[in-house]
């Protein structure tokens, strides 16, 4: 197999990664990568030094990737064969990037804040950039919820690499910031998410590791 993932199941950038190749249905293999075991923790530095999942490599094109739109951006343009994350269409095609960038942004990296202050030391917390981050995630749902008002999907009528984004990130944030009785809109696009059988996949083959997450 030319390709391979370094990953974890429960990390939310890898569900991502894996909902979309699973949408491309691009064969891929699969390495998982325990951040607690020295040695995997190394080896997975040696392809990406900044030590962080998902990375891709391809062993055909002697290519190595980490971020999880840049691997689909990357699959999809060299692998893929019908199916698509991306619009054609230039506008239609930054828009879809543009909403990946504020589920990563807004909303995944906004509900990490919170999760990752729960590892804390205690004494070591920060109270204020939580409650930031809390703040942050009310706004962006808000936006999101405003959206998807003409749904199905992030950007319309095509499931695309915001949905990607989409889903992990709401996945998670709804888990320390519920947002399923208040936005009636982004509830009803989560639900349509979950029905997805990519999403159901990514889901079941995380189950085994709820039990380490800290939110």
């Amino acid at each position: 197999m030319s390709l391979t993932l370094h990953y974890h199941p429960l990390s939310s950038f890898c569900q991502k990664t894996l909902l979309g190749l699973y949408e491309l249905a691009v064969p891929f293999d699969k390495q998982l990568v325990d951040l607690g075991n020295e040695v995997e923790r190394a080896a997975l530095m040696k392809l990406w030094p900044m030590g962080r999942f998902p990375v891709l490599h391809d062993d055909e094109r002697n290519v190595t990737l980490p971020e999880s739109s840049v691997i689909l951006a990357y699959v999809e343009g060299h692998y893929a064969r019908g199916n698509s994350l991306l619009p054609r269409e230039l506008d239609r095609a930054i828009d879809c990037q543009a909403r990946d960038r504020f589920f990563d942004l807004d909303v995944n990296a906004a509900m990490q804040k919170i999760v990752t202050d729960k590892l804390r030391p205690e004494g070591r917390r920060d109270s204020f950039g939580v409650e930031r981050a809390r703040d942050q995630l009310e706004t962006a749902y808000g936006v999101a919820d405003d959206w998807l008002r003409g749904g199905p999907w992030a950007t319309g009528e095509t499931f695309s690499l915001a949905d990607c984004a989409a889903a992990p990130a709401l996945l998670y944030a709804n888990q320390v910031l519920p947002f399923m009785n208040a936005r009636r809109h982004l509830a009803a696009y989560f639900t349509r998410l979950c029905t997805r059988p990519s999403f159901a996949r990514v889901r079941e083959e995380a189950k085994p590791y709820w039990s380490l997450f800290p939110g």
